[in-house]
């Protein structure tokens, strides 16, 4: 695994020590890849809703009203 050498804040860095402490990882680098691997999830998850978006923007407008799209998006 490559390493790294990064700098924090002072709250940043108390944060994480306190976390390392609680027990609720057992370093600092856990952490941190959990941290990155959560902001990964996250952007992916934030990429598939914009290619959607686009998409349904791409498809034009209906003339449908909201009774007629919910029931074809139910069927």
């Amino acid at each position: 695994m490559p390493r790294q050498s990064i700098s924090f804040t002072e709250p940043n860095d108390e944060w994480l020590k306190a976390q390392v402490e609680n027990k609720e990882y057992s370093s600092k680098s856990e952490l941190v890849n959990d941290l990155i691997r959560k902001a990964r999830k996250q952007q992916n998850e934030i990429d598939w809703i914009r290619t959607k978006l686009d998409k349904a923007e791409k498809s034009g407008f209906t003339n449908d009203s909201k009774e007629q799209i919910l029931a074809e998006s139910k069927s």
